[in-house]
């Protein structure tokens, strides 16, 4: 079984208990943010698993994928990055495809975020046929309207990724890309449906539209050579998002999208493929889990290929003491203990792999009555020329100011300003002209505008100081 799941503010659990709570043999994770270096023991080595990291050489605490694997799925072959770059020696996957449409420079910079993982295996069908399957752990990049250039370097990466998928087929392997793919394909995946059936002209889901076949899996009518698993086997369901927002409480309500997706190319998905299924009942980040099921048997290798996090530096010296070598089998079996939980201090923004397998503080609930900060007074008003009109501007000035007291007090004493209810009090965290200004919203958490437990439209700025 496969799962996939993108780590946030968890449950106080250890990595091993997470993996043993989604029992699957294989799992990815994307947006890690762990940095080179940062993993430790308890965290890149489980017992009973090996695992793979992806690191992001720009910038540290940023994107990364990793994927975990049971020993008794281990991969015969596993790599960083989709064109091979950062590749080992040996061990590596191959089958790259014709890159020439991009420079190095650009695969350098596609390769650098951490956001392609392959790992590759022997599996066994029922029918006691040998195969090659592929693995593609991939956490595509978000395209902010405001930065054409993550736009192109989105379209970049999902073009990359399709030559290397399409190569590995090409090659005869078998492949699955699963991840978080940043973009809802139809407007059956997205909670604004009407306008995304507006924006069909988006160039991610005309690429995806490329990408995949028919959402039947026995239909005739075939594109493109990948098939979305879930959709495979429910292609009605409404509702059945993968991805919330963390800030406006969206998840509550189930006003969501599903940009996660498990993507087998025609051959496995129809004839291995048993189930795909979503966990929206796990929580702990914006995203919940998506997995399969496929009916084949995996092959071990004997040996875990070079990228295994058993095998970085920072790990070998202080393994030496706890590796026993098994003769004859060239096989290491690593001895290590589940990790005593640490607390974790709190900290702004979607936090990092280590913090979503420690312990979480317990978050303290907002009071409806919590003391709103004064605002500042009015900005002086311009001097009247007569003496009429000085009189007038000193009156309509105090009036103002007895308003504001009123309205102070008010905000003060019911927390309320909104009609549905007491209002939340945050700043702007978005860099730019009102960075750290803050503002006052309704604290009922967002949903489809015709539910009356939704977030209404009230916004208004504070006072600047």
């Amino acid at each position: 079984m496969l799962g996939n799941q993108e780590p946030n503010n968890c449950a106080a659990v250890a990595v091993g208990s997470v993996l043993d709570e989604l029992d699957a043999d294989i799992v990815c994770l994307q947006e890690t943010k762990v940095t080179r270096g940062a993993p430790t023991e308890p965290l890149a080595m489980v017992e009973g698993c090996n695992s793979y990291f992806s690191f992001s050489r720009n910038r540290s605490g940023y994107s990364g994928v990793a994927t975990f694997c049971k020993d008794s799925a281990t991969p015969v072959a596993a790599e960083e990055g989709l064109r091979g770059l950062f590749a080992p020696q040996n061990g590596d996957v191959g089958c790259y495809g014709n890159t020439d449409e991009f420079t190095q420079e650009e695969l350098r910079a596609l390769d650098s975020e951490g956001r392609a993982l392959l790992t590759q295996r022997k599996i066994r069908t029922w029918e006691g046929k040998e195969r090659t399957l592929t693995l593609i752990n991939v956490y595509c990049s978000h395209a902010d309207p405001g930065k054409a250039e993550r736009l192109v370097f989105k379209m970049c990466f999902y073009r990359l990724l399709q030559i290397r998928a399409e190569a590995l087929l090409a090659a005869g392997s078998h492949v699955i890309i699963l991840g978080d793919l940043n973009t809802a394909h139809r407007p059956i995946d997205h909670r604004e449906s009407v306008n995304l059936e507006c924006s069909e002209e988006d160039p991610g889901r005309k690429w995806r539209d490329g990408l995949l076949g028919s959402l039947g899996c026995q239909s005739a009518s075939h594109v493109g050579p990948f098939i979305n698993s879930y959709r495979c086997f429910q292609p009605k369901p409404e509702g059945a998002f993968t991805c919330w927002s963390a800030v406006t409480g969206a998840r509550h309500l189930n006003y969501g999208s599903r940009i996660d997706y498990v993507l087998g190319d025609r051959t496995p998905a129809i004839d291995t493929f048993q189930a795909s299924f979503l966990l929206p009942e796990v929580m702990g980040s914006d995203h919940c889990p998506e997995g399969a099921v496929l009916s084949v048997s995996s092959v071990p290798a004997k040996q875990c290929p070079p990228l295994c996090t058993r095998f970085l530096p920072e790990f070998a010296p202080q393994h030496n003491s706890q590796t026993r070598v098994q003769t004859g089998q060239n096989k290491a079996h690593v001895r290590s203990t589940r990790p005593r939980p640490s607390q974790l201090g709190s900290s702004r923004g979607q936090k990092n792999l280590k913090s979503y397998f420690q312990p979480s503080p317990t978050c303290p609930q907002a009071s409806p009555d919590i003391e709103l900060p004064s605002p500042p007074p009015m900005n002086t008003l311009m001097t009247p020329k007569t003496s009429e009109d000085e009189a007038v501007a000193k009156v309509v000035k105090g009036q103002a100011k007895a308003s504001e007291a009123k309205d102070e007090k008010e905000v003060r004493t019911s927390g309320s300003l909104c009609w549905r209810g007491p209002c939340t009090y945050p700043s702007v965290g978005k860099p730019g002209p009102n960075l750290g200004r803050r503002f006052y919203m309704c604290a009922r958490p967002r949903g489809h505008p015709n539910d009356p437990s939704s977030r209404c439209n009230f916004f208004l700025w504070s006072r600047p100081s």
